[in-house]
């Protein structure tokens, strides 16, 4: 059985920590490791994205992230469908590129 584009989601976080100091940078550093870990790929410096099978999965990533938030910054998690992924339009520079290859839809017995 394959999930629904309707179903299956992307999770985004975006955010925007200090880095005046060490101790911030250290932070900073620590909580991107962590999105790594985490299974998130980088889409831009501060904006990471990571496919979930449905919710019930992003809301327990978004419990993993609050209970790993740097002490100081915004950090702003949004999530949507696999179908509106599909319409992402990118950019580089001035140039449409290709947009990115959402992964093969799994088959669960």
């Amino acid at each position: 059985m394959a999930l629904s584009g309707y179903r299956i989601m992307w999770m985004m976080v975006m955010f925007d920590l200090p880095v005046g100091t060490r101790k911030e940078r250290k932070a900073a550093t620590k909580f991107r490791h962590f999105l790594l870990d985490q299974g998130f790929e980088m889409a831009q410096f501060s904006i990471y994205l990571r496919f979930c099978a449905g919710k019930e999965q992003v809301e327990a990533h978004a419990k993993k992230i609050e209970k790993n938030l740097p002490p100081r910054g915004d950090v702003h998690l949004l999530s949507f469908t696999d179908k509106q992924y599909e319409n992402i339009i990118c950019f580089m520079g001035r140039e449409q590129t290709e947009s990115p290859k959402n992964p093969d839809q799994l088959a669960l017995f």
